[in-house]
């Protein structure tokens, strides 16, 4: 007997997380034996627990395919609202609403804290014996879910759309940069990312050989604001101006950080960008050429651009949202479904699956080894690992008058059939 089945998506969105919600949803249609309702949690957990499910297959078909190059996560929202282990009135608020639902199925979309909201939620079904699976679908541009060694993800769906988006962006500023350069030899872009590189490194694929006059500044290397000085004076001795990508977490002392509700720093929303502490640094020392640095700073069109999404990052995010509707499929409980690189010269991987457990909460950090010995760019062996992600190709969007053509779901909700619920966060 068929069982409905609740999609959700948490954390912060990328380009392509839509097209894995279209993989799940797609890859449950194709199973209506197994798979019954499918109902999207109205921005994540939150709408699970206040019981606001947005009828997924209630959809125009049209409008379910048009997920495919609708970015960010508009479509059925998304949320920063953690369960922690404490919460035992939220998880049994969850169960509740499962059970008056009649829903046998829990897809979550995001992810380390999503991946162990998952991986909670599997337990509390086996422990109670519940007939509920829960598989998890990983998102991140951040690149951090997994492991360092690359075993249990070789790559996050959404960060190939990311490592794009700076490519084609230092592209763009390496030629600003040129032109301007007697009066600004210096042009600074903050990349996001948090403390981890993935993001900042993406720029070197703008730039394999090379060429550019481009100084890559991750957490990971250690630098001080002198040391990053010296290297910036040196790159204008030698050629006159430089491109400067540092990452958020690039340590420049206090900025006034804010914290999410997962304990992450705000970068964005913090009171000083890290991009400005270091023209601020820059001007003030003095360049060894005449004009100034001046700053760029990125914000979330990173993660929402679809003009730069990745067709690699695409198809792949959509693959693996239907691996997790087969894993989900075959009964099993408590998996995520994941992305291996396999050997060869010709890049090409397959879907699998791995324990919740083993990634719940994991946090993957960039290499070392893919740091170089300059402190101020990455090694081949990133280039390598990075560039069959970005793709080769523009996406295709549709356009109506000249404007994208998005999703359009037509605000269906099921019935509430509980009392209000206030989530114990917000008490």
């Amino acid at each position: 007997m068929a069982k409905n089945v609740i999609v959700a998506q948490s954390g912060g969105p990328t380009p392509v997380i839509n097209n894995s919600l279209r993989g799940v949803i797609e890859g449950c249609f194709d199973k209506p034996e197994l798979f019954g309702t499918v109902y999207a949690g109205w921005h994540g957990i939150e709408g699970v627990l206040k019981e606001e499910l947005l009828d997924l297959s209630a959809q125009n078909s049209d409008e379910i395919a048009l997920l495919r190059t609708t970015p960010a996560a508009g479509s059925i929202g998304t949320c920063r609202y953690k369960l922690k282990g404490h919460q035992q009135e939220d998880f049994e608020r969850v169960i509740e609403v499962m059970k008056a639902h009649d829903v046998g199925y829990f897809f979550y979309i995001g992810g380390n804290d999503s991946m162990d909201t998952a991986h909670k939620v599997s337990q509390l079904a086996a422990q109670r014996g519940l007939d509920i699976i829960a598989v998890g679908v990983p998102k991140t541009i951040d690149n951090d879910v997994g492991d360092s060694e690359f075993k249990l993800i070789d790559h996050t769906p959404g960060y190939g759309s990311v490592a794009r988006y700076w490519a084609l962006n230092v592209q763009n500023a390496d030629q600003e940069n040129a032109g301007s350069s007697p009066a600004d030899p210096v042009l600074v872009l903050q990349a996001m990312g948090r403390k981890i590189g993935f993001i900042p490194a993406a720029a070197r694929l703008a730039d394999p050989k090379r060429e550019m006059p481009l100084l890559i500044l991750l957490t990971e290397a250690g630098l001080t604001l002198p040391e990053l000085a010296d290297q910036v004076n040196d790159m204008l001795k030698k050629h006159g101006r430089a491109v400067v990508v540092v990452s958020e977490g690039f340590d420049v002392g206090d900025i006034g950080a804010r914290k999410d509700s997962f304990g992450h720093t705000e970068f964005g929303a913090s009171q000083i960008q890290v991009g400005q502490a270091v023209i601020n640094y820059l001007n003030q020392a003095g360049l060894p050429v005449p004009g100034s640095a001046r700053m760029n700073v990125p914000g979330t069109d990173q993660r929402n651009g679809m003009m730069y999404a990745s067709t690699v990052d695409l198809d792949e995010a959509y693959l693996v949202g239907r691996k997790a509707a087969e894993i989900a499929a075959s009964g099993e409980n408590g998996y995520m479904a994941t992305t291996l690189r396999q050997p060869g010269n010709i890049y090409h991987v397959k879907f699998d699956k791995v324990p919740l457990e083993q990634v719940a909460n994991s946090e993957r950090f960039f290499p070392k080894h893919w740091i170089a010995e300059s402190g101020v760019d990455v090694t081949d062996d990133f280039i390598a690992y990075a560039q069959p992600l970005i793709g080769t190709d523009w996406p295709a969007i549709p356009v109506v008058n000249g404007l994208q053509r998005y999703a359009r779901l037509e605000p269906v909700f099921a019935e509430q059939l509980l009392p209000d619920y206030v989530p114990q966060n917000y008490r």
